[in-house]
């Protein structure tokens, strides 16, 4: 499967793409730097710059097919830590140009990633534009964390295609592997780390994996008499983790 890389930063889409199989068929990317990162890692593989400037007609003139489309276009006015200007900001606007790549390419699949903040400021955008133009859409908030980060770092993912019947069922599908082979690496990681005599770093990942389960975020008219025991608990767990690694208590 052919793949049009917008947005492209270092490859990162394109590496995990590549690895499940697809090949890049070109890169888009505006910044120098990325630019010589992508040239040395995927030398054969055409860079155009302005994703303002791409156009079906041009990538045709160069004998580029595409089949899929992917990329996470600008988050910084849809990110929290911005001004929170939304999708319609100068930069998350670009997402704009992304969707008319879409209606031009005509690509089989479509995807895309951005900020958990994308949620409340542009999803309800994204998926009407693809529905305009013909795509059916499924979506998830995937955290970093379920891919074997040490942070939570939420993201999320769409995946769109022009016959919704190729996605159903397919996307969970794929969670569920890709939990299987994390469950995998991360017993394998135990395993090593016990034999190294690792359990400082055995305790923190525990300790992670245990305040991840406390649900922080629920509102607080749902807080039962649980929900505070767990609160209570994980923050004395956090304290007392914080203590140990400052030397505080022996």
């Amino acid at each position: 499967m052919r793949v049009l890389d917008l947005f492209s930063g270092i490859g990162g889409f394109s590496l995990g793409l590549e690895r499940a199989g697809m090949k890049t068929v070109a890169f888009c990317e505006i910044e120098e730097f990325p630019r010589k990162v992508l040239r040395k890692h995927w030398p054969e593989v055409p860079i155009y710059e302005d994703v303002r400037e791409l156009t079906a007609a041009g990538l045709a003139a160069d004998g580029i097919g595409v089949d899929l489309i992917c990329g996470g276009f600008p988050c910084q006015d849809i990110s929290v830590a911005g001004k929170g200007t939304g999708i319609e900001g100068a930069r998350s606007g670009l997402w704009r140009e992304c969707a008319r790549l879409i209606g031009e390419i005509r690509p089989q699949f479509v995807i895309v990633e951005n900020v958990a903040a994308l949620l409340g400021r542009g999803l309800s955008r994204i998926l009407g534009d693809l529905a305009e133009i013909g795509y059916n859409a499924e979506w998830h908030c995937i955290p970093a964390s379920h891919v074997g980060a040490p942070h939570r770092r939420d993201r999320v993912w769409i995946v769109a295609d022009t016959n919704n019947q190729r996605l159903q069922g397919r996307v969970e599908a794929g969670l569920r592997e890709c939990s299987r082979r994390i469950r995998q690496c991360r017993s394998a990681a135990d395993t090593r780390n016990h034999r190294k005599g690792n359990h400082g770093g055995k305790f923190m990942n525990n300790l992670y994996r245990f305040t991840r389960q406390l649900n922080w975020n629920d509102p607080i008219e749902d807080w039962t008499p649980g929900h505070v025991g767990d609160r209570l608990v994980g923050w004395v767990c956090v304290v007392v983790a914080l203590l140990l690694l400052t030397g505080v208590v022996v």
